[in-house]
């Protein structure tokens, strides 16, 4: 598998008007319940598994996956075992690309 670098990941999401760009850990077997963020997002599982549920369903996500959520949208998050690293890009406001 093929993934970019933090760096290249970073530059692109900016490009694409994301404000902020952070490396998250996350613990193995970690539940995280239903919440919501004030802010869009785009992220990227670097290492490891996830389970994310929104809407009723819930998809798993490995290595490489992607997944995206509007503002305030309702989602809870399972890790595995390994726990996980995503990397995400976040949207505060109405932060748009330079042009």
């Amino acid at each position: 598998m093929n993934l970019p670098t933090f760096a290249e990941y970073e530059a692109d999401a900016r490009e694409r008007g994301f404000d902020e760009i952070i490396e998250r850990w996350w613990s193995a077997d970690l539940v995280l319940d239903h919440h919501g963020h004030p802010f869009a997002l785009e992220a990227l599982v670097v290492q490891g598994e996830m389970w994310l549920t929104m809407g009723g369903a819930t998809r798993h996500l490995c290595t490489g996956d992607r997944f995206t959520l509007g503002r305030d949208v309702a989602h809870a998050e399972r890790y595995g075992a390994q726990g996980a690293v995503v990397w995400v890009a976040r949207r505060h406001g109405d932060v748009r690309p330079l042009k």
